[in-house]
This record gives structure tokens, sequence and C-alpha cells, in this order.
């Protein structure tokens, strides 16, 4: 029996929440041990459908989806709640086999807008506010305390049935769907196995644009400066953007295995929910992970390139230990997670001083910060808290986004907002949408922003900004 979903699946809100009161949906959750398939092999075989790609740093958990079996958007400021509430509706009744590791479960992907008053344009014309989709087929692999890899692969469904009908039918026409869905995990299995893994050469370059000249760069930081001095800002961060043209379709395949690759500690993420239309990138900053009541979310400002050489490399990292400015940008966004948090948690641990995070290409000031919740909450509440911290936003966060709505030419979209995986009892993690670029066909738009504060100078904020364009340019072979 060959299970597909349909090309024009309504979202889970529509068929869970809309008119119709007398159907009734429940998901259908099948797993089975996939030891040897590459994450990529997962990838690769979803071309043509939707896709979804989740990797944490290191030997973190990986996520791979293609194909959808529910669709969850949300739009306002109550996006957040009412992602949860779909989500809470979707897993609620699930129906999952007992012998299924937790990491295996069914996991949404998606992730949120910068703002809540997001409307698509002509760069994000197939984007929602929020939007959460639940793959068909779901790869995921997690390393052991010994280092093993366990591989599984998940295949959801959605079962659905009158609202009459009564539990005992339901129930057996699960078990009767959960029958014929072991079949087509089975053969998926072996075509996973069987799929090479053959990277597209990347496009040749046609094009490349940045919309905001210099001069206005200079022109915004110089309105910035004046509301730092009448005290109205403290810190706001603005972003630019360049825009790409090849000569041919962008698939992110090969970009993805590039940042794989040059940024193993980093989050690397793709959500693409049209063919060619994928928003992907490889983001250092953690929003939030949420484990039970276990916390964890880090403060991440302030940057400097790498060095040649080891002793240039060292030289650079002292000076931004060193730097009033960068160590002021850095603590205005500590100070804002301990604010935001400490409300929320019995235990909250804050490092006294940042630590240094070196990548491919720039290093960071760094604080981790963990902690326990004094009571259970579901990760989308405390992504309402969090985002966005003064490291994509601003302080006062208000006056900066205001100041963000009114001065950025170009909207953010997705850009510098949550992405990130939620599970069935709605934890997850998220990070920053940051080091990333989104696609349609042969276009490509990335995003990168800096920290504005009263000392600092345009020139180096707009070299800041160029340095954090060249992990994507680098992944799409567009180097200057």
């Amino acid at each position: 029996m060959k299970i597909e979903t349909s090309p024009q699946l309504p979202t889970f809100a529509e068929s869970t929440f809309g008119a119709d009161a007398k159907k009734r949906q429940r998901l259908v959750s099948v797993s089975a041990p996939c030891p040897h398939v590459d994450p990529m092999q997962a990838f690769l075989h979803g071309m043509g459908r939707e896709r979804f790609y989740w990797q944490e740093p290191g030997n973190g958990v990986t996520h791979v989806g293609f194909g959808a079996a529910a669709d969850l958007r949300a739009w306002g400021p109550t996006r957040f709640q009412s992602i949860t509430q779909q989500a809470q509706a979707l897993f609620d009744q699930a129906y999952l086999p007992a012998s299924t590791p937790s990491f295996a479960e069914p996991h949404l992907f998606g992730g949120f807008a910068f703002s809540d008053d997001f409307t698509p344009d002509n760069t994000w014309s197939v984007y929602h506010p929020a939007q959460f989709i639940l793959p068909h087929y779901q790869l995921s692999i997690q390393h052991d305390a010994w280092g093993e890899r366990q591989g599984w692969l998940t295949i959801n469904a959605l079962l659905d049935y009158p609202a009459a009908t009564p539990s005992t039918r339901a129930d057996a026409e699960a078990v009767e769907l959960a029958t014929a869905l072991r079949g087509a995990l089975t053969e998926q299995i072996e075509q996973l196995q069987q799929t090479p893994i053959r990277m597209a050469a990347l496009p040749q370059l046609h094009s490349r644009c940045y919309p905001m000249p210099y001069a206005t760069w200079e022109q915004i930081l110089k309105a910035a400066m004046d509301q730092f001095r009448t005290g109205a800002l403290s810190k706001v961060v603005l972003s630019r953007v360049c825009e790409l043209r090849f000569d041919q379709k962008i698939d992110v395949a090969t970009a993805l295995a590039y940042l794989n690759r040059i940024y193993p500690d980093c989050y690397r993420f793709v959500f693409e929910p049209l063919p060619h239309h994928a928003f992907f990138g490889a983001s250092p900053e953690l929003l939030v992970n949420l484990s039970g009541q276990q916390i964890c979310t880090m403060g991440l400002a302030g940057s400097e390139p790498r060095g040649a050489t080891p002793a240039a490399d060292a030289a650079l990292g002292r000076q931004l230990m060193e730097s009033v400015k960068d160590r002021h940008e850095h603590q205005l966004v500590v100070d804002a997670l301990r604010q935001r948090l400490q409300p929320l948690c019995t235990k909250l641990d804050i490092a006294a001083q940042p630590q240094l995070l070196k990548l491919s290409n720039i290093q960071h000031l760094y604080t981790p910060v963990s902690g326990t919740l004094s009571k259970p909450q579901d990760v989308l509440s405390l992504l309402d808290v969090l985002h966005p911290t003064p490291a994509l936003g601003g302080v006062p966060r208000a006056q900066a986004l205001d100041f963000i709505r009114q001065m950025e030419p170009v909207p953010r979209g997705w850009y510098a907002a949550p992405v990130g995986v939620i599970n069935r009892h709605m934890e997850g993690a998220f990070t920053v949408a940051i080091r990333s670029a989104v696609t349609e066909y042969e276009r490509v738009w990335l995003h990168a922003g800096a920290g504005i504060v009263e000392a600092s100078n345009p020139q180096k904020e707009w070299d800041e900004t160029a340095l954090k364009f060249r992990p994507i340019l680098n992944a799409l072979g567009a180097a200057a």
C-alpha cells in the first residue's frame, strides 16, 4: 500500500478548528530503526517535496523531514499561543508505538517571522507569520553516551474520521492505518539506503546586488546616534540585504553540505515549504532549548574576525574581550535574558564573564545561560518571552523595534527570528535564524546585521555585516 499526502493539504487549524465540527483528525505515527542512512541521503531523497533539516552543534540530534502530514499556521500577536494550541491538539490523541525512542517521535519543524505584523512580499511570498509542518517522513539521528549512532525513520499520517465515531472504532482504524504505514516505512527505508549522496554542481552566479548603499547605512546609524543621545535607545540591531541571481535554480543541498562541513558548531537548518523556496542557514545562536523544566539559552553579541595566524587570532580575541563597546553591547543582552527569565525560574545560572565562541571566519562574545523553571511551560511560551532579545532587536525592546520598522528599507521576514523543532511534549530547541538566506528558484536573498550602540563606528559595523554574509556566500559558491 502506498501512503502519500495530498499536495493540496489544508492547514491543521483549518481541519481541526474550522467550521466543520463533524470531522476529527488523529495523528498516527510509526517508527523503525534506520541505522545506515546519512542525513544528506534523506534530504536529497526528499527533493521535489517539502523538506526540513535541523542539526544541533557537534554530535547533537539531527532531524530530517520530507513531505507534509500536517501544516500549522498562525497570524498576529497571538501566533505563539495559536501554534501551541494547534500542536497540542495534534499530539494529544496521537497513536504512537511505545517502542519508539523519544528523540525519534514526531517533531514539528518550523518558525516565525521576526515581527507578528509580517506580510508576505516578493522575497517571502510562501511564508507566514508562524508556520510549522509535521513531515510525512522523519529521519532522526542521535549519538548515545558511548558515542554510538542511533538512527530511526518515522512515518506520520493523519486519520480522518467523523466526530461521532465511537472510540473503539476510531482506535481500530488507527491500528489499521498503522499496519499500512509499517509497510510504507519498510519500503522507504530501502529507498533511502539506495539514495546516492551526489551533490549537484552549484549554478553560476549571474548578478549580485546590495540594495542599501553605504551612504544610507551611515544615515540610519546617524539617526540611531541621535536616539542614543536623547536616551530613547541604548542599542539597536540593524541589518542589510545582499541579493543574488544565478543562471539556474538553486538546490540548497549542496550549500547545506558545505555548512555542515565548515560550521559544525552551529545550528544548521532548512525550512523548505515548497520546492526551491528554502530558508536555510548555520546560526551560532541558541535562543532556547527546553527539556522538562530545564532551560538553556545564551547571550551572543560582540564580534571580531578570525586572525590569519594563531598569534593574530589570539590578538583579535583579546581585543574583543577588552573592548568597552563590545562588552557593553554584550552585557545589554545578558541583562535582558536575566530580567526576562528570573521571574520564571527557581534557579538561573549565568556565567559571570563572557567567553569567546570561535567560528570559521568570526568570533563572538558568548555567555551561556541555564535554569530550572518554577513550573512546567511549553517552549513556545518561552519564545514569546524571549523574542527578540537585544542581540537581534535592541534596548528598550519596543522602541528598538519601532526604529527597525521605520528605518530598515527591506523587511526582515524570517531573518533573525526563531526557527527550530517541537516534540509532542511541547519541548524543543530553537535557534535565532542569522547567517541565513532565503531562496526562490534562481534567486537568493541574504540578511546580515550588527548591534549598534553609541560607541559604534559605521564603517566597522558595515564591515561586520560583510563578514556575516560570508558563510552563506561561500556555501553558494558566490564569494566576492
